[in-house]
Protein backbone atom coordinates (compact mmCIF):
# COMPACT_ATOMS: atom_id res chain seq x y z
CA UNK A 1 0.00 0.00 0.00
CA UNK A 2 1.49 3.57 -0.64
CA UNK A 3 2.34 5.28 1.81
CA UNK A 4 0.67 7.99 3.76
CA UNK A 5 1.21 11.57 3.65
CA UNK A 6 -0.03 14.75 4.57
CA UNK A 7 -0.75 18.07 2.83
CA UNK A 8 -0.58 20.96 5.39
CA UNK A 9 -1.72 24.08 4.81
CA UNK A 10 -0.51 27.87 6.58
CA UNK A 11 -4.17 28.13 7.88
CA UNK A 12 -3.84 25.13 9.52
CA UNK A 13 -6.00 22.59 7.48
CA UNK A 14 -4.63 19.27 6.70
CA UNK A 15 -5.46 17.32 3.35
CA UNK A 16 -4.62 13.53 3.30
CA UNK A 17 -3.02 11.84 0.64
CA UNK A 18 -0.46 8.82 -0.94
CA UNK A 19 2.78 9.30 -1.72
CA UNK A 20 4.27 9.31 -5.28
CA UNK A 21 6.92 10.67 -7.24
CA UNK A 22 10.05 11.08 -5.12
CA UNK A 23 10.03 10.27 -0.95
CA UNK A 24 10.42 13.51 0.06
CA UNK A 25 9.04 16.63 1.79
CA UNK A 26 8.59 19.81 0.49
CA UNK A 27 7.49 23.35 1.04
CA UNK A 28 6.35 26.12 -1.41
CA UNK A 29 3.13 28.61 -2.26
CA UNK A 30 -0.06 26.21 -2.92
CA UNK A 31 -1.14 27.36 -6.69
CA UNK A 32 -3.87 25.55 -8.84
CA UNK A 33 -4.55 25.09 -12.05
CA UNK A 34 -7.62 24.21 -14.07
CA UNK A 35 -5.64 22.92 -17.22
CA UNK A 36 -7.50 19.40 -18.52
CA UNK A 37 -4.35 18.92 -20.78
CA UNK A 38 -1.15 19.91 -20.66
CA UNK A 39 0.55 18.31 -17.46
CA UNK A 40 3.68 17.84 -18.86
CA UNK A 41 4.11 21.27 -20.00
CA UNK A 42 3.03 22.34 -16.41
CA UNK A 43 5.29 20.22 -14.70
CA UNK A 44 8.56 21.82 -16.78
CA UNK A 45 7.04 25.52 -16.28
CA UNK A 46 9.34 27.11 -14.69
CA UNK A 47 7.07 29.82 -13.60
CA UNK A 48 5.89 27.28 -11.46
CA UNK A 49 9.59 27.51 -9.45
CA UNK A 50 8.93 27.97 -5.65
CA UNK A 51 5.35 26.58 -5.87
CA UNK A 52 3.05 22.96 -4.83
CA UNK A 53 0.81 22.68 -8.32
CA UNK A 54 -2.61 21.43 -7.49
CA UNK A 55 -4.46 20.17 -10.85
CA UNK A 56 -7.95 20.68 -10.78
CA UNK A 57 -8.46 18.02 -13.42
CA UNK A 58 -9.10 14.76 -11.92
CA UNK A 59 -7.45 12.32 -13.60
CA UNK A 60 -3.10 13.05 -14.59
CA UNK A 61 -1.05 10.82 -15.91
CA UNK A 62 -3.04 9.18 -18.49
CA UNK A 63 -1.49 9.92 -21.69
CA UNK A 64 2.21 9.38 -19.75
CA UNK A 65 5.00 11.46 -19.89
CA UNK A 66 6.69 13.56 -22.68
CA UNK A 67 10.03 14.93 -22.91
CA UNK A 68 9.61 16.39 -26.20
CA UNK A 69 6.58 18.23 -24.83
CA UNK A 70 8.82 19.89 -22.04
CA UNK A 71 8.64 23.65 -21.40
CA UNK A 72 11.99 23.56 -19.78
CA UNK A 73 14.54 21.44 -18.91
CA UNK A 74 13.45 20.38 -15.59
CA UNK A 75 10.36 19.78 -12.80
CA UNK A 76 10.07 22.86 -11.57
CA UNK A 77 7.57 23.00 -8.97
CA UNK A 78 7.98 22.04 -5.38
CA UNK A 79 5.67 19.39 -5.40
CA UNK A 80 2.84 18.11 -7.12
CA UNK A 81 -1.18 17.08 -6.17
CA UNK A 82 -3.81 15.57 -7.90
CA UNK A 83 -6.86 13.62 -7.38
CA UNK A 84 -5.90 10.63 -9.48
CA UNK A 85 -2.79 9.52 -11.61
CA UNK A 86 -2.79 6.59 -13.71
CA UNK A 87 -0.05 3.36 -13.36
CA UNK A 88 -0.38 2.68 -16.60
CA UNK A 89 -0.29 5.17 -19.73
CA UNK A 90 -1.52 4.64 -23.09
CA UNK A 91 0.00 7.18 -25.66
CA UNK A 92 2.05 6.08 -28.78
CA UNK A 93 4.63 9.16 -27.93
CA UNK A 94 4.80 8.82 -23.67
CA UNK A 95 8.20 8.24 -22.65
CA UNK A 96 7.00 6.47 -19.01
CA UNK A 97 4.74 7.58 -16.47
CA UNK A 98 4.70 10.61 -14.52
CA UNK A 99 5.66 8.97 -11.10
CA UNK A 100 8.91 7.76 -13.17
CA UNK A 101 10.02 11.23 -14.05
CA UNK A 102 8.57 13.16 -10.74
CA UNK A 103 10.97 10.08 -9.07
CA UNK A 104 13.61 10.70 -11.36
CA UNK A 105 13.98 14.96 -10.24
CA UNK A 106 13.10 14.31 -7.30
CA UNK A 107 9.99 16.01 -6.56
CA UNK A 108 7.10 14.75 -4.12
CA UNK A 109 3.67 14.28 -5.06
CA UNK A 110 0.49 13.43 -3.66
CA UNK A 111 -2.31 11.61 -4.93
CA UNK A 112 -5.92 10.75 -3.41
CA UNK A 113 -6.00 13.99 -1.49
CA UNK A 114 -9.55 15.75 -2.09
CA UNK A 115 -8.49 18.48 -4.70
CA UNK A 116 -12.06 19.88 -4.66
CA UNK A 117 -11.99 21.23 -0.98
CA UNK A 118 -8.07 22.29 -1.33
CA UNK A 119 -9.25 24.16 -4.41
CA UNK A 120 -12.18 25.84 -3.29
CA UNK A 121 -10.35 26.79 0.14
CA UNK A 122 -7.86 28.42 -2.02
CA UNK A 123 -10.33 30.18 -4.01
CA UNK A 124 -11.70 31.33 -0.69
CA UNK A 125 -8.59 32.44 1.57
CA UNK A 126 -6.22 33.14 -1.88
CA UNK A 127 -2.77 31.37 -2.03
CA UNK A 128 -0.75 30.26 1.11
CA UNK A 129 1.97 28.38 1.72
CA UNK A 130 1.77 24.71 2.14
CA UNK A 131 4.16 21.77 3.49
CA UNK A 132 3.98 18.35 1.67
CA UNK A 133 5.42 15.76 4.83
CA UNK A 134 4.98 12.50 6.94
CA UNK A 135 3.49 14.56 10.11
CA UNK A 136 0.88 17.02 9.74
CA UNK A 137 1.23 20.50 11.78
CA UNK A 138 2.06 24.02 10.99
CA UNK A 139 6.13 24.56 11.41
CA UNK A 140 8.44 27.91 10.88
CA UNK A 141 9.48 26.35 7.75
CA UNK A 142 5.88 26.12 6.70
CA UNK A 143 4.84 30.29 8.13
CA UNK A 144 8.22 31.72 6.85
CA UNK A 145 8.48 30.52 3.53
CA UNK A 146 8.80 32.82 0.56
CA UNK A 147 8.63 32.31 -3.12
CA UNK A 148 12.28 34.55 -4.01
CA UNK A 149 15.19 34.39 -5.87
CA UNK A 150 13.33 32.19 -8.43
CA UNK A 151 14.18 34.50 -11.88
CA UNK A 152 17.84 33.84 -11.18
CA UNK A 153 17.59 29.95 -10.39
CA UNK A 154 15.79 29.09 -13.40
CA UNK A 155 17.15 31.44 -15.87
CA UNK A 156 20.14 30.10 -18.10
CA UNK A 157 23.13 31.03 -17.28
CA UNK A 158 25.16 32.02 -20.13
CA UNK A 159 23.68 32.77 -23.75
CA UNK A 160 22.02 30.17 -25.56
CA UNK A 161 21.01 30.45 -29.82
CA UNK A 162 18.49 29.00 -31.08
CA UNK A 163 17.86 29.08 -35.12
CA UNK A 164 21.43 30.81 -35.53
CA UNK A 165 20.04 30.53 -39.67
CA UNK A 166 17.06 33.25 -38.59
CA UNK A 167 16.69 35.93 -41.22
CA UNK A 168 15.93 38.21 -38.50
CA UNK A 169 17.73 38.65 -35.14
CA UNK A 170 15.76 38.78 -31.86
CA UNK A 171 17.26 39.31 -28.49
CA UNK A 172 15.23 36.74 -25.93
CA UNK A 173 15.45 38.49 -22.49
CA UNK A 174 15.16 35.62 -20.21
CA UNK A 175 13.44 35.58 -17.04
CA UNK A 176 12.40 31.74 -17.40
CA UNK A 177 11.22 31.40 -20.64
CA UNK A 178 8.79 28.45 -21.71
CA UNK A 179 10.46 26.54 -24.90
CA UNK A 180 7.42 27.74 -26.91
CA UNK A 181 8.53 31.09 -27.08
CA UNK A 182 11.58 30.78 -29.20
CA UNK A 183 10.07 28.18 -31.18
CA UNK A 184 7.17 30.33 -32.35
CA UNK A 185 10.00 32.86 -33.51
CA UNK A 186 12.20 30.41 -35.13
CA UNK A 187 9.02 29.66 -37.28
CA UNK A 188 8.93 33.07 -38.24
CA UNK A 189 12.83 32.79 -39.57
CA UNK A 190 14.15 34.37 -36.42
CA UNK A 191 17.68 33.59 -34.74
CA UNK A 192 16.77 34.05 -31.40
CA UNK A 193 19.91 34.74 -28.61
CA UNK A 194 18.66 33.91 -25.46
CA UNK A 195 19.99 36.06 -22.59
CA UNK A 196 20.24 35.39 -18.68
CA UNK A 197 18.18 37.63 -17.02
CA UNK A 198 21.43 39.06 -15.10
CA UNK A 199 23.00 40.67 -18.84
CA UNK A 200 23.19 44.30 -19.15
CA UNK A 201 21.15 46.42 -21.67
CA UNK A 202 24.19 47.28 -23.01
CA UNK A 203 25.33 44.14 -24.11
CA UNK A 204 22.02 43.36 -25.87
CA UNK A 205 22.36 46.14 -28.02
CA UNK A 206 25.50 45.75 -28.72
CA UNK A 207 24.71 42.54 -30.99
CA UNK A 208 22.16 45.07 -32.98
CA UNK A 209 18.98 43.10 -32.45
CA UNK A 210 16.21 43.64 -34.40
CA UNK A 211 13.65 42.75 -31.71
CA UNK A 212 13.36 42.11 -28.21
CA UNK A 213 11.38 39.66 -26.38
CA UNK A 214 10.74 40.06 -22.45
CA UNK A 215 9.89 36.05 -21.53
CA UNK A 216 7.89 34.56 -18.48
CA UNK A 217 8.88 33.75 -14.96
CA UNK A 218 8.65 33.27 -11.28
CA UNK A 219 7.91 35.74 -8.66
CA UNK A 220 7.07 38.60 -7.54
CA UNK A 221 7.90 41.08 -10.36
CA UNK A 222 8.89 43.83 -7.67
CA UNK A 223 11.75 41.50 -6.72
CA UNK A 224 13.78 41.98 -10.13
CA UNK A 225 14.95 45.81 -9.38
CA UNK A 226 18.09 45.08 -11.00
CA UNK A 227 16.38 43.68 -14.49
CA UNK A 228 13.73 46.68 -14.24
CA UNK A 229 16.60 49.28 -14.42
CA UNK A 230 17.83 47.43 -17.54
CA UNK A 231 14.57 47.28 -19.13
CA UNK A 232 14.18 51.29 -18.53
CA UNK A 233 17.26 51.59 -20.95
CA UNK A 234 15.65 48.86 -23.19
CA UNK A 235 12.80 50.95 -23.42
CA UNK A 236 14.45 53.80 -25.27
CA UNK A 237 16.46 51.96 -27.87
CA UNK A 238 13.29 52.64 -30.41
CA UNK A 239 13.89 48.83 -31.03
CA UNK A 240 10.58 46.76 -30.81
CA UNK A 241 9.70 44.99 -27.87
CA UNK A 242 7.08 42.25 -26.96
CA UNK A 243 6.56 40.89 -23.67
CA UNK A 244 4.88 37.83 -21.82
CA UNK A 245 3.63 37.49 -18.56
CA UNK A 246 6.52 38.59 -15.97
CA UNK A 247 8.32 40.39 -18.89
CA UNK A 248 4.76 42.03 -19.37
CA UNK A 249 4.82 42.85 -15.93
CA UNK A 250 8.58 43.87 -15.77
CA UNK A 251 8.68 46.45 -18.24
CA UNK A 252 5.15 47.83 -16.92
CA UNK A 253 7.07 48.10 -13.41
CA UNK A 254 10.51 49.68 -15.92
CA UNK A 255 7.48 52.86 -16.56
CA UNK A 256 6.10 53.82 -13.73
CA UNK A 257 2.82 51.44 -13.51
CA UNK A 258 2.03 49.35 -10.16
CA UNK A 259 1.42 45.80 -9.76
CA UNK A 260 -0.83 44.11 -7.58
CA UNK A 261 -1.49 40.90 -6.18
CA UNK A 262 -4.60 38.46 -7.37
CA UNK A 263 -5.99 36.57 -4.60
CA UNK A 264 -5.81 33.05 -5.59
CA UNK A 265 -3.99 33.64 -9.36
CA UNK A 266 -4.55 32.99 -12.95
CA UNK A 267 -4.12 29.18 -14.10
CA UNK A 268 -5.13 27.07 -16.88
CA UNK A 269 -5.73 26.86 -20.37
CA UNK A 270 -9.63 28.71 -20.31
CA UNK A 271 -9.10 32.27 -19.28
CA UNK A 272 -10.95 34.61 -21.64
CA UNK A 273 -9.19 38.14 -22.54
CA UNK A 274 -11.06 40.70 -23.89
CA UNK A 275 -9.26 42.78 -26.88
CA UNK A 276 -10.09 46.61 -26.44
CA UNK A 277 -8.76 47.22 -29.44
CA UNK A 278 -11.35 44.85 -31.33
CA UNK A 279 -13.68 43.86 -28.62
CA UNK A 280 -13.24 40.66 -29.50
CA UNK A 281 -12.85 37.82 -26.79
CA UNK A 282 -10.14 35.28 -27.06
CA UNK A 283 -9.30 32.05 -24.73
CA UNK A 284 -6.04 32.38 -23.72
CA UNK A 285 -3.21 29.94 -21.43
CA UNK A 286 -2.27 31.65 -18.06
CA UNK A 287 0.15 31.28 -15.33
CA UNK A 288 0.22 33.95 -12.76
CA UNK A 289 -0.40 35.52 -9.13
CA UNK A 290 0.43 39.08 -10.00
CA UNK A 291 -1.09 41.58 -12.34
CA UNK A 292 -0.55 45.08 -13.50
CA UNK A 293 -3.07 47.30 -11.53
CA UNK A 294 -5.35 48.81 -13.96
CA UNK A 295 -5.63 52.31 -12.57
CA UNK A 296 -2.03 52.76 -12.64
CA UNK A 297 -2.22 52.89 -16.34
CA UNK A 298 -2.91 56.49 -16.73
CA UNK A 299 -0.68 59.72 -18.21
CA UNK A 300 -0.90 58.43 -21.85
CA UNK A 301 2.37 56.61 -21.73
CA UNK A 302 0.28 53.33 -22.09
CA UNK A 303 -3.31 51.97 -22.70
CA UNK A 304 -4.54 48.40 -21.97
CA UNK A 305 -5.10 46.21 -24.87
CA UNK A 306 -6.81 43.33 -23.16
CA UNK A 307 -8.49 42.65 -20.33
CA UNK A 308 -9.80 39.29 -18.34
CA UNK A 309 -13.78 38.74 -18.88
CA UNK A 310 -13.73 37.07 -15.40
CA UNK A 311 -12.34 39.79 -13.24
CA UNK A 312 -11.55 43.18 -15.40
CA UNK A 313 -8.12 43.10 -14.50
CA UNK A 314 -5.00 44.04 -17.09
CA UNK A 315 -4.32 41.06 -19.80
CA UNK A 316 -1.71 43.56 -22.04
CA UNK A 317 -0.04 46.95 -22.85
CA UNK A 318 0.45 49.00 -26.15
CA UNK A 319 2.68 51.96 -24.93
CA UNK A 320 2.04 54.71 -27.11
CA UNK A 321 5.77 56.48 -25.93
CA UNK A 322 8.31 53.12 -26.84
CA UNK A 323 7.87 50.97 -29.52
CA UNK A 324 6.87 48.19 -27.14
CA UNK A 325 3.34 45.90 -26.39
CA UNK A 326 3.17 43.37 -23.83
CA UNK A 327 0.51 41.05 -22.68
CA UNK A 328 -0.21 38.54 -19.16
CA UNK A 329 -1.41 35.85 -20.94
CA UNK A 330 1.12 32.81 -23.18
CA UNK A 331 -0.32 33.53 -26.73
CA UNK A 332 2.45 30.71 -27.98
CA UNK A 333 -0.35 28.74 -26.57
CA UNK A 334 1.73 25.16 -25.07
CA UNK A 335 -0.25 22.95 -24.58
CA UNK A 336 -3.11 25.39 -26.01
CA UNK A 337 -5.31 27.06 -26.70
CA UNK A 338 -4.02 29.25 -29.64
CA UNK A 339 -6.40 32.00 -29.99
CA UNK A 340 -3.69 34.48 -29.81
CA UNK A 341 -0.61 33.10 -31.19
CA UNK A 342 -1.19 35.96 -34.03
CA UNK A 343 0.13 38.37 -31.42
CA UNK A 344 3.62 37.05 -32.53
CA UNK A 345 2.63 38.45 -35.92
CA UNK A 346 2.45 41.59 -34.73
CA UNK A 347 5.90 41.80 -33.12
CA UNK A 348 7.51 40.71 -36.65
CA UNK A 349 5.09 43.57 -38.88
CA UNK A 350 6.75 46.17 -35.96
CA UNK A 351 10.30 44.72 -36.38
CA UNK A 352 9.69 44.90 -40.41
CA UNK A 353 9.06 48.37 -40.13
CA UNK A 354 11.49 49.24 -37.87
CA UNK A 355 14.25 47.75 -40.28
CA UNK A 356 11.86 49.38 -43.68
CA UNK A 357 11.77 53.00 -41.77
Amino acid sequence: MDRLMYLTLENGDVYEGYSFGAQAEAVGEVVFTTAMTGYCETLTDKSFCGQIVVQAFPLIGNYGFIPEDREGGAIYPAGYIVSDWCRRPSNFRSKGTVDAFLKAEGIPALYGVDTRRLIKTIRDSGSMNGKISDTPGVDSELKNYRVSGTVMKVSVKAVEVVNPEGRRKIALFDFGYKAGIPAELAKRDCAVTIYPCFTKAEEILSAGPDGIMLSNGPGDPLDNTEIISELKKLSTSGIPIFGICLGHQLLALANGFEREKLKFGHRGANHPVKSLLTGRTYISSQNHGYAILGKSISGGAAREMFINVNDGTNEGLVYDNINAFSVQFHPEGCAGPQDTNFLFDEFMRRVEEKINA
